[in-house]
């Protein structure tokens, strides 16, 4: 495949093709496709969805990719079925971040499902993962089924190799593959991350409201692969996540084969540090929906079936409040992980490459460490750096997986760190 390049612009339709004059003009799908290649189109969402929200992709590929055998189950390395198999709890929950195997392990033998709700089959909710690798995808393929994927890389450098070019992505940035897209992953070492797969809506731009035209993701700032191509004849072993489970199947090629392409249902990537963070110039805390990303929205305005939320370096300037996130329940589920440095409502315990989990109406907030600090804070103006910490919101309880009750990781003494705070004294 080609170098890396990149298009700009979120939801655009791109044209872009690796050999000039592979892409037709005027025409998806005309008699001759040129070089012979073969035309397919790749729909990211129903036909007749309305104009602004349809998302499909036109590819001019080497070989059809209908050319192949039969799937077959095969081993489920760290993902569950759908169904999430560990026992509804109200306790809130965090874990310590998990070691990359030393044994070699790449992207898909190192998926670790967490927590997930909604189902596949009716195509709502999200799937909570971590990926453990410290090899490269050697003559294999993923292709996920269920739904768009969400990588954020907590170590390490992925390059994913996709059917429609090739892009990098590390600590800072974010992947989203879309649903159906092929893909393999290649590691420089060990790298760690997290993934969000969501069964239901593609994550979009979240509207902005009275913010204005300006603030956010700027559209411009993400990018998507131009076209690059694999010709390789040689076995590949093409792996699909399909209602919750792995199959596999033998191809005699890589399909990795896409010469020219145009649409807009492509994977794309988006450096973190362009966000335009808003916050308040006056008083009190703004709600986090301050900071999403992205959002993946349900039938119910407003209310998510899953925002992508990013607590980034930013100035705190605001009067007479307590600046970290106060404490609170709500009836968002919260899954949260930490990139790099600290987060500032917990000075301790949470770390890079660790997660936590509160569910609805779960009461959290910051630890005594981080409240003492605060309520006795000089509220000069203040910069926090040298921090990501995200979060994945979902309107529906997170149900974790028995890997994630079972595994050393999960921090028994978690809420001890809301023990010690001082009774009120009256007057």
């Amino acid at each position: 495949m080609d170098a890396l390049k990149y298009q700009s612009g979120f939801g655009n339709h791109f044209a872009t093709e690796a050999v000039p004059g592979a892409l037709p003009v005027g025409q998806n799908s005309p008699q001759k496709v040129p070089f012979g290649l073969y035309a397919e189109q790749l729909s990211g969402t129903a036909f007749t969805a309305p104009r602004a929200e349809n998302r499909r992709s036109w590819l001019y590929r080497l070989r059809p990719s209908a050319g192949h055998g039969r799937y077959e189950p095969c081993a489920q390395p760290g993902l569950c079925d759908v169904a999430f198999d560990g026992p509804v709890t109200p306790n809130r929950l965090r874990w310590d971040p998990i070691a990359i195997p030393e044994a070699p392990t790449d992207f898909v033998d190192g998926l670790r499902a967490l927590a997930g709700n909604g189902d596949v089959a009716t195509q709502a909710g999200i799937g909570v993962q971590l990926y453990l690798a410290n090899r490269s995808m050697t003559d294999r393929v993923f292709q996920n089924a269920d739904g768009e994927l969400l990588i954020v890389p907590q170590q390490g450098v992925l390059t994913l190799v996709t059917e429609m070019g090739v892009m990098t992505a590390g600590p800072g940035h974010i992947a989203v593959i879309p649903r159906g897209v092929r893909f393999r992953v290649e590691v420089a070492g060990p790298s760690r991350g997290y993934v969000c797969e969501t069964y239901g809506a593609a994550f979009k731009l979240p509207d902005l409201g009275p913010i204005g035209a300006n603030g956010l993701a700027n559209p411009r700032d993400f990018e998507t692969p131009v076209a690059a191509f694999e010709d390789v004849e040689a076995p590949t072993q093409v792996i699909q996540k399909f209602q919750g489970r792995l199959w596999t199947a033998q191809w005699d090629h890589s399909p990795l084969d896409v010469v020219a392409w145009h649409g807009n249902f492509a994977p794309y990537r988006y450096d973190l540090a362009r966000f335009n963070t808003i916050n308040t110039v006056s008083y009190d805390h703004p709600d986090p929906s301050i900071f999403t990303v992205l959002t993946s929205p349900s039938e119910i305005p407003g209310t998510a079936n899953c925002d992508f939320v990013i607590f980034p370096p930013r100035w705190m300037v605001a009067e007479q409040t307590f600046r970290p996130p106060w404490f609170h329940r709500n009836v968002m589920s919260e899954f949260m992980g930490l990139v790099h440095g600290a987060y500032d409502a917990k000075v301790g315990g949470f770390s890079p490459g660790g997660a936590s989990l509160h569910n609805p109406m779960s009461d959290h907030g910051p630890d005594l460490a981080s409240w003492q600090g605060a309520v006795a804070a000089d509220l000069a103006p203040h910069k926090i750096e040298n921090t990501l910490a995200f979060m994945f919101e979902s309107r529906w309880t997170l149900r974790p997986t028995r890997f994630a009750l079972e595994h050393s990781s999960l921090q028994a003494d978690y809420d001890a760190c809301w023990s010690g705070f001082p009774k009120a004294v009256l007057p």
